[in-house]
């Protein structure tokens, strides 16, 4: 077996021991973090060019198990790969524009497995978004916390306003915005479970009265100018390129003259939008986000503006996204037998890898995190913003 193996892999000194399913035994460097048990002797061919996509998908189907701290498999699977797939960039596939049936079956693939899963790993609001870390110090409720804090600020909400809240997840961001700076809210999500839990929250923290959540695709969203203010947190990521057009003039329509939009998602590497390299892409869109498509930076600045709207502010978080990510993981990992229970053993491999994998790609620079703050013009050209953003920060 040693014979035919790759030469390369025998050279490259990792940190990894591999575990044959004749019982024999490899390390193929000093002190050994991570183990890599091959159940399946077809996978030696595998391992000749082993994409993040094939083996992360023989994990998944049990075809190999991973042993070691998570962050340290991903680390080494990386390495794996880059030594012996190599960099290839991955083609940009066509896009095609995506139905409303489609889209529902995606967000429940995604968002309906279970709440009481989501509950084990997220912060006490179920905020299930990018964190922002002030000094890079705060703890995980902290952190979301003060990023529900800036994206309020950053639309400069005041009392009595009408805030649409679009990919409003189980409403911890709606709940916040009514409850800190006084504004009325509507939600929209295609997640039943999440509107469910949604619901319940609203009731229980006494704001009926103030926030409205409804199960709403963003096409069917009221095109009046009757908000105030607009928000939008991961949920661009979802709506596809061949869509985003339709998406920006929907926003664009459901606020007045003057209005601010804030959109808060994840974005690409590549200015082209092609997936991330190696089979990550392909991964993630076959196990854990079906039919995700991430526009690069220029791409949601380009589409706004074509709508409309005026882009006035735009900041990075892709270090907030690979913290917040870690410490997603850290908590999965610490309530695995819990987990275990709630959704089955593929998906809990799956969403091992993803969290993992995902602070690996946002510390790396695989992928970014923006907020993209545009305005909806009056006819005379002017806006109610300051002229400086100081007060973001008192």
């Amino acid at each position: 077996m040693l014979a035919q193996l790759p030469p390369v892999l025998r050279d490259l000194q990792l940190p990894l021991r591999l575990l044959l399913w004749d019982g024999k035994e490899i390390e193929l460097g000093p002190n050994p973090t991570v183990t890599m048990t091959v159940k399946d002797p077809s996978l030696v061919s595998l391992l000749a060019r082993p994409s993040l996509d094939t083996l992360g998908a023989a994990y998944v189907e049990g075809r190999l198990e991973l042993a070691g701290p998570i962050l340290e498999v991903i680390r080494v699977g990386d390495a794996l790969s880059a030594a012996l797939a190599g960099d290839d960039e991955e083609v940009v596939p066509e896009r095609q524009a995506h139905d409303k049936d489609t889209d529902a079956a995606a967000i429940s693939y995604h968002y309906d497995l279970s709440n009481d899963f989501y509950a084990l790993w997220l912060d006490r609001e179920m905020v299930y978004s990018c964190a922002y870390f002030p000094t890079g110090t705060e703890d995980l409720d902290s952190a979301q916390q003060a990023k529900l804090h800036h994206l309020c600020r950053k639309l400069r909400l005041k009392s009595g306003e009408y805030l649409l809240d679009v990919g409003c997840g189980w409403g911890g961001l709606a709940r916040f915005a009514a409850r800190e700076y006084g504004v009325r809210v509507f939600g929209i999500t295609l997640s039943r479970e999440q509107l469910a839990l949604g619901r319940k929250r609203v009731k229980a923290d006494g704001l009926g009265g103030q926030v409205e959540l409804q199960l709403l695709d963003y096409r069917d969203l009221p095109q009046d100018g009757r908000f105030d203010k607009a928000i939008s947190v991961g949920m661009f990521e979802h709506v596809g390129h061949a869509n985003l057009p339709v998406y920006c003039k929907r926003l664009y329509g459901a606020v007045r003259d003057g209005g601010l939009i804030m959109n808060h998602g994840i974005t690409a590497r590549h200015p082209d939008g092609r997936p991330v390299g190696r089979g990550a892409g392909e991964f993630i869109d076959r196990f854990v986000f079906p039919h995700g498509e991430l526009p690069h930076l220029s791409t949601m600045v380009a589409q706004l503006s074509l709508a409309g709207m005026e882009v006035v502010d735009v900041e990075s978080l892709r270090l907030h996204y690979a913290r917040t990510l870690e410490f997603w993981s850290a908590n999965l990992e610490a309530n695995l037998a819990k987990a275990a229970k709630l959704i089955p053993e593929q998906a809990l491999r799956i969403w091992r890898l993803y969290l993992a994998g995902c602070a690996h790609g946002f510390q790396k620079g695989w992928i970014n995190l923006h907020q993209i703050l545009a305005l909806k013009p009056r006819a005379d050209g002017s806006h109610e913003l300051p002229w400086s953003r100081a007060d973001l920060y008192r």
